[in-house]
Formats: C-alpha cells, structure tokens, sequence
C-alpha cells in the first residue's frame, strides 16, 4: 500500500504517492483509447470525432470544477456547471460512451484533486460518482432526453456520494443526527443547488437550439 499511498495520520487521510498517480494516468489512458471503440462496427473507421468531443467535455468539466461558488469541508462543492458537461456526452452519444468518460473523469478527478479517506471509498467518491453522470445517456434518444438525463446523472452523482458519507464519514454527523439523514443533507447542499441551476440554464430556448446542433456534429 504505500507503494501506491501513504496514510497522513495528522489529517487522517491518504496521500497519493508517484506510483500512485502513473497507475491512474495509465488506467485513464486505457479508457480513452477504448472510447473510439465503443459501439464500432467491424471494418468501420475508429470515432476520432467521438474522442474529441470526449476529451473536450473532459477539459471543460476540469476547467469549470475550478470555479467553485461554494466548497464544503469533507469534499463537494458547487460548480459553474462542471457535470453538465460530462452528462452532454452521455446525451450525445449514449450511456456506456457517458459512463466510460465520466469514470475517465472521476480519475482525472482524483489526480487533481485527491481526497482519500479510505481506498474503498475512492471508487465510491471518483469512477463510481462521476460515471453515474453518463446515466445521461439512457435518454440520448428521448425528445426531452437533455433535462431528464442530466437529472437522471446526478442523481446517480448523488446516491453515490450518500453510500461513502454514510459508510466513511459518520463519524462526523452531528450528535443526536441520523448519519443517513446527515450523508443525504450534506451531499444535496452542493448537488440540488447546481443541478437546479443548470436545469435551468438548459430549459432556456438558445441553449437548447446550441446544444442540439452540437449534438448533430458530434454524431455526424
């Protein structure tokens, strides 16, 4: 284990070590050279345009994670729209294409940004977390697919969250609080309020017509 991480006693959390971060670098190369794959018939050109808009959202996402309106102390913050971008691709081109590159991102995520309590709760709090967001793709072909699966991607965002909090952190649930009632207060404090936000901003008429023609280029 410490090869890979090493335990902060002071701040009892975990620390990646080098080992640490060129595993994930290397398991993140891996899936995105899978996503060109994904769907391929045989004989058929790999997706190069899929693997951009891929890339893209991941950089956008990244991008605008940095631009936090609010920051809570055990992880979560609310965002300027940073899952909307993982839940485009989803949309665009499906669920399993949404959830590889939201698991992508839950990688990159934790390269940037680690917060480690427990090795479990990793791939609750990082893949798991951020691959629910390509949940969007269940309704990439529903007309109001946009709204219902962006809802759809955090809540499954959401629910993973609530799991880690309750089984990792409830220790610090305020006495004489349920620790689930507490994991689920304390995760909606940072999604709900962005969600809502980008719900909103989705619903507005130019930014679906935007968003429907990118759509038409990225599946072109």
């Amino acid at each position: 284990m410490s090869l890979f991480l090493i335990y902060d006693a002071e701040n009892a959390e975990y620390l990646l070590q080098p080992a640490g971060y060129v595993i994930l670098a290397v398991v993140l190369t891996i899936l995105l050279a899978v996503l060109p794959n994904i769907g391929r018939k045989k004989n058929r050109p790999l997706k190069t345009r899929q693997l951009v808009f891929c890339a893209a959202a991941m950089a956008l996402a990244v991008v605008t994670s940095f631009m936090k309106i609010a920051s809570l102390p055990f992880g979560g913050s609310i965002t300027l729209f940073s899952m909307m971008f993982i839940c485009l691709i989803g949309y665009f081109y499906g669920p399993k294409t949404g959830i590889i590159t939201g698991i992508a991102y839950g990688i990159l995520q934790l390269i940037t940004g680690p917060y480690i309590y427990a090795p479990l709760q990793v791939i609750l709090d990082y893949p798991a977390a951020f691959g629910a967001l390509g949940l969007a793709g269940l309704f990439y072909k529903k007309k109001h697919g946009l709204v219902l699966g962006y809802i759809t991607g955090c809540i499954g965002r959401y629910i993973c969250h609530v799991i880690s909090g309750y089984i990792f952190f409830k220790e610090y649930t305020p006495e004489g609080m349920n620790p689930i009632v507490y994991a689920l207060g304390y995760n909606a404090t940072y999604i709900v309020p962005e969600m809502i936000a980008t719900v909103i901003i989705l619903m507005l008429p130019p930014v679906k017509n935007a968003i429907g023609h990118i759509k038409q280029q990225a599946i072109e």
